[in-house]
């Protein structure tokens, strides 16, 4: 059973315009984001040291950048896994969040089961995590580093504890370029999906 390193990319353009991200693929890191990207990347070397270990990234732009600079100081090759992604949110995407308004969910809709913009609900993201997190279950490798997003990692955290969607910590700082360490047990992955 695997330790898993959770990793949220660095700092990215649109983080710093305030602007709503989800599955847009290209703001890349800013410098700040490469700085956080390797602060990262020391802390999972000190961790890993010469153990066997798989990165497995997001597809999208910072995210890649994100684990093309910790697979270089661990000297890993970095795979892509599109489930990886932010939740999509369709239309708020490149907004900024300030001119969004709070919106209640629609009645008798639970607010995780929301596609908010047309995109996906957190139900769903938990859904293609929790198979994900299965599959890799079984990587020949004392450790992975999954390098993700905000609220993917939060989803992510919450199904490697066998909590389901409805069960996500909101309370849990997720910074850019953080390190969530955990363990990935098949059996509660199985257990939350």
């Amino acid at each position: 059973m695997p330790t898993v390193h959770l990793v949220r990319h660095g700092r990215s353009t649109w983080n710093e315009q305030g602007r709503i991200q989800g599955q847009t693929p290209h703001p890349p890191l800013t410098e700040l984001g490469r700085t956080q990207a390797l602060a990262a990347a020391r802390t999972l070397r000190a961790a890993i040291g010469a153990q066997s270990a798989q990165i497995v990234s997001s597809d999208l732009v910072r995210a890649q950048e994100t684990a093309q600079i910790i697979g270089a100081a661990l000297d890993l090759p970095v795979r892509t896994e599109v489930r990886l992604r932010e939740q999509a949110l369709g239309e708020m995407e490149g907004r900024l969040a300030r001119e969004l308004t709070a919106q209640p969910a629609p009645e008798g809709v639970p607010v995780e089961e929301v596609r908010w913009g047309g995109g996906e609900s957190l139900l769903d993201v938990h859904r293609r995590l929790s198979a994900l997190l299965a599959e890799l279950a079984t990587a020949p490798a004392d450790y992975l580093v999954l390098v993700t997003h905000g609220d993917t990692l939060r989803v992510a955290l919450a199904v490697l504890a066998g909590r389901t969607h409805r069960q996500l910590d909101w309370h849990l700082a997720i910074d850019n370029g953080s390190v969530h360490t955990t363990e990935l047990d098949p059996a509660a992955a199985a257990l939350s999906g």
